[in-house]
């Protein structure tokens, strides 16, 4: 029983050295940096076509952004912490971090629909300007990504409490964090893109 049950925690590897599961994440964070790629590329080309609606510098609110960006970067470290926590075995750990970094990340969506609530309290919509339109667009499927990431962090605190996350299959966590980490790299660049860089 003790060989049929290390045969399940050996990593399969791949000619590249990589385990199946990690090349495989790899490779689908590469499709989604093309596909970030090209909504940030298209908001570029429409962000100065407002319309007769508000401009960027009309209803952008940089303090209250650059608060809840921060506040989904440390939500990365909070990641480290976790995987760190069941590479040595800390079960309970796992779980304070699992939970903060989805604290964190619940924190960012909500000052996201805040945002989005504000922006269109003002006159901003998703069909009302090109501009509107990609910027909806663009940070509204970040948002998704983050929350599509929080369920993943609930559902492996879950599996933990049920036990089904030993230390030797930390493999599962660092697949997560690895998600987690994109999508907070991905929101840097929209940051600086979208609220940093003016518009001409």
């Amino acid at each position: 029983m003790a060989t049929a049950e290390h045969a399940q925690d050996v990593q399969h590897h791949t000619s590249t050295g990589l385990d199946n599961s990690k090349l495989a994440m790899w490779a689908f964070l590469g499709s989604e940096c093309l596909f970030f790629g090209s909504l940030i590329t298209t908001y570029l080309l429409y962000r100065s076509k407002a319309g007769s609606g508000p401009t960027p510098a009309e209803i952008y609110d940089i303090p209250f952004t650059s608060v809840s960006s921060f506040v989904l970067l440390m939500s990365s470290l909070t990641m480290v912490l976790a995987l760190a926590a069941i590479q040595r075995g800390d079960h309970r750990g796992l779980r304070v971090w699992l939970l903060a970094t989805a604290f964190l990340g619940m924190s960012f969506i909500g000052g996201q629909i805040y945002e989005f609530t504000t922006f269109y309290e003002e006159g901003l919509s998703l069909a009302q300007s090109p501009f509107g339109s990609s910027f909806f667009v663009l940070t509204g499927f970040h948002g998704a990504h983050v929350t599509v990431g929080i369920l993943m962090l609930l559902m492996t605190t879950g599996l933990s409490l049920a036990g089904r996350i030993p230390q030797e299959e930390s493999r599962k966590v660092e697949l997560i964090g690895l998600y987690w980490h994109f999508v907070d790299i991905i929101w840097i660049i929209i940051f600086t893109v979208v609220y940093l860089i003016p518009t001409e």
